[in-house]
């Protein structure tokens, strides 16, 4: 086989083995979405379809995006939180930095828990050695 023949082959598996990842990936990407983020033990039982209306409605999704995912700006990214309930609620009536006191006049512990179900429920990044690019 000539050096030109080799050549033309490892093209060719080379484009095959990007064409199968890019139709790999998506559907590998869908089914981490579908894995549950774990519950941490002290989160009370909340709403994760009426947390997702809150978080519009207090107005979070202006600096941490619609799907709690962080900005381009650097805004912290949200869903799902690492963080306990408890420690949540702790930082979101007496936070650091730029964000605004919630105080429970203004959100209550129940509003809150709905909140939390909604972060708690969005998928998890995938982890960076599993993204091709970056690779």
């Amino acid at each position: 086989m000539s050096a030109n023949m080799d050549n033309h082959i490892v093209r060719f598996l080379g484009l095959m083995t990007v064409a199968a990842l890019m139709v790999l990936a998506p559907s590998h990407a869908r089914a981490q979405r579908v894995s549950p983020a774990p519950k941490a033990d002290d989160s009370p039982a909340g709403n994760s379809q009426n947390g997702k209306k809150l978080f519009t409605s207090y107005g979070c999704f202006e600096c941490h995006g619609h799907q709690a995912e962080g900005t381009p700006e650097g805004k912290t990214r949200l869903g799902p939180n690492p963080i306990s309930f408890r420690e949540l609620v702790k930082y979101i009536r007496q936070p650091t930095g730029q964000m605004p006191p919630y105080t429970s006049k203004v959100a209550s512990d129940a509003d809150l828990a709905d909140i939390y179900a909604f972060l708690q429920s969005l998928p998890q990044p995938p982890k960076a050695d599993s993204i091709p690019a970056l690779k």
